[in-house]
């Protein structure tokens, strides 16, 4: 099947009939999840119109900012693989080339639909001297995700591994979406994120999802923020009494229910990452409504140094090992259906979502 065009970008989409699915050829990114009941996507697509990352010249395109996440803004859609690193590179990995969250959000797949449900991308990574498969087939108003990660280095290597899934607007809309999550134990994230916009105290450790406020009262976790502007990030360790983890997303005007299960063995932590209106640099120029729910075996966006020094929270590792010239492989499913309320619960049963 032959790439598409899809927003200026080169993608393949696949359909059963129920879902449709779309990933873009560079980045790999997820960029779309539509049920054919609801006229909506719930993943982010940002404001600002992406380019293809191969393009992007830092002297050209400084209409997505001067950093080491830039190149990365410049391609991004909703669901983007963060592997090897999730957050930003040391200062000596950014003067060597590396970006924010690593190679494999900007690299180029080789993409092939193997039917009209499925499909099959790879990449090899060679900073990280990773190999990559994500096989994706639809199964009713699911898609089930199998990806297998081979190390092409003779030694282990630890290694991160996140799900950045951003839901985004009309689906993510202020004081209306609402999100259910298999989480316990929590975190917010220590440093600053959001100045003035963060009402979360940072570093505070509660039980999800009543977030200490800087008021002295808590925020509501499973409400997106009614205010003009907010922004934060909180790490949650996923129930270790449940083989499967989940979250779900629920928009009352959609009336759609979407969101992922997945084994909690493979995916310990889900990071959830809120940007309403809160960034003014370029390309945010506060306009952009977005909620991050990012599964994997980290807690926190960091560097590659600070994910080993931390090496774990609540007694659950930060990280995970890649064994030497071996292949690791993960599933998880992802689905969209109409609900009249929210999901409260989600797991899959080898067949379907439940």
């Amino acid at each position: 099947m032959p790439a598409i065009d899809y927003r200026g970008r080169q993608a393949v989409e696949i359909s059963n009939g129920v879902l449709s699915l779309i990933v873009t050829v560079e980045g790999g990114h997820i960029a779309s999840v539509r049920h054919s009941a609801a006229d909506v996507n719930p993943l982010w697509t940002p404001e600002w119109p992406t380019i293809e990352p191969s393009r992007f010249d830092a002297a050209v395109h400084t209409q997505f900012g001067a950093g080491a996440e830039s190149r990365l803004l410049a391609g991004i859609f909703g669901h983007n693989l963060c592997l090897d690193l999730f957050g930003g590179p040391s200062g000596d990995e950014a003067a060597a080339g590396l970006g924010v969250h690593g190679e494999s959000s900007v690299a180029r797949y080789d993409i092939a639909a193997t039917a009209a449900d499925a499909l099959t991308q790879t990449a090899t990574f060679p900073g990280a001297g990773l190999a990559f498969r994500r096989d994706i087939w639809l199964v009713g108003d699911a898609a089930v995700v199998r990806e297998t990660v081979t190390n092409l280095s003779p030694c282990d290597r630890p290694s991160a591994w996140t799900q950045h899934v951003s839901l985004g607007a009309p689906f993510v809309e202020p004081g209306a979406t609402r999100f259910r999550v298999s989480a316990t134990r929590s975190k917010v994230y220590e440093g600053d994120f959001g100045g003035e916009d963060a009402a979360q105290v940072a570093g505070a450790e509660f039980d999800w999802p009543l977030c200490p406020s800087h008021d002295g009262g808590s925020i509501d976790l499973r409400v997106y923020p009614g205010s003009a502007r907010s922004a934060g990030y909180t790490a949650h360790l996923m129930d270790p009494a449940r083989e499967q983890s989940f979250f779900t997303a629920w928009h009352p005007g959609f009336r759609l229910a979407f969101g992922y299960v997945w084994r909690r063995a493979d995916f310990p932590w889900l990071g959830r990452w809120e940007e309403n209106r809160s960034r003014q640099l370029p390309p945010w120029n506060g306009r952009e409504i977005t909620c991050g729910m990012e599964f994997g075996v980290s807690p926190m966006p960091e560097s590659r140094r600070q994910m080993i020094e931390r090496g774990s929270l609540f007694g659950v590792p930060g990280y995970r090992w890649l064994p030497a010239g071996r292949a690791v492989a993960v599933e998880y499913q992802l689905f969209a259906r109409p609900a009249d309320a929210p999901m409260e619960s989600a797991a899959w049963d080898g067949g379907r979502v439940v």
